[in-house]
């Protein structure tokens, strides 16, 4: 059933998307580097690669500049409608090709490139790939503001592999050992709801299983906010 609602989700909301999706394209042919889209091989179900699509945000060669595929606030690889569309999220749109062919799912761990996916525990590793990765999903919620998080630690990639990669698999790898339709479905609803709200806690509270974050993620994922509130 999941697959089943996973094609007819991406083909019914690439469809109703074109419309807003042609502009920007337009907008990028003539603008930055004249890229449109960027693939990136991300790894994917059983670690097997995949291209992943996304809408060009950065420099053409970003991958192998600076922090490569770790991205920080303000990082100056950004084009500048590129900081628009990752704001918004609307570079991430162009996934839903990815979720119609079969690579991906609409909720799942995020795909992550060999760097990032190499800084996770390798038990957790091992747990990740045992299903589709999404184009949302437990990491991606809470993760939210991880640029922002970085930035606050002068964009630090010691920061990210010891404190952001290992708490970030753990909650992935959660998803995975709970993954049912139901969870499938409240995280499409959760996901929602951050976008609008996007300081909520909505998450912690519906999910009280998850795995609590260590003392240095506490305040930058509201989770201490939480516990003010209990």
């Amino acid at each position: 059933m999941q697959r089943l609602f996973d094609i007819i989700f991406s083909s019914l909301t690439l469809l109703m998307l074109t419309p807003v999706l042609l502009p920007i394209v337009i907008i990028l042919k003539f603008s930055g580097e004249g890229e449109v889209f960027f693939l990136q091989d991300r790894i994917g179900q059983h670690g097997k690669k995949f291209k992943l699509f996304k809408l060009a945000t950065m420099l053409k060669d970003s991958p192998n500049i600076g922090s490569q595929t770790v991205t920080m606030k303000g990082d100056p690889r950004i084009l500048p409608v590129g900081m628009f569309l990752r704001k918004t999220k609307v570079n991430e749109l162009p996934q839903l090709l990815n979720i119609f062919l079969g690579d991906m799912s609409v909720i799942g761990p995020r795909p992550q490139a060999q760097r990032c996916f190499d800084a996770f525990p390798k038990d957790l590793q091992e747990i990740i790939i045992r299903v589709k990765p999404g184009l949302s999903g437990i990491g991606s919620i809470i993760f939210r503001a991880e640029e922002d998080i970085l930035a606050g630690h002068a964009g630090s990639l010691d920061y990210y592999d010891q404190v952001i990669a290992p708490y970030k698999g753990s909650v992935e790898a959660w998803y995975v050992n709970h993954h049912t339709l139901w969870i499938y479905f409240l995280l499409i609803a959760v996901t929602i709801w951050v976008v609008i709200f996007s300081k909520s806690t909505l998450v912690w509270k519906t999910l009280k299983s998850l795995p609590p974050p260590p003392d240095e993620l506490k305040v930058a994922l509201n989770y201490y906010e939480l516990s003010l509130n209990t």
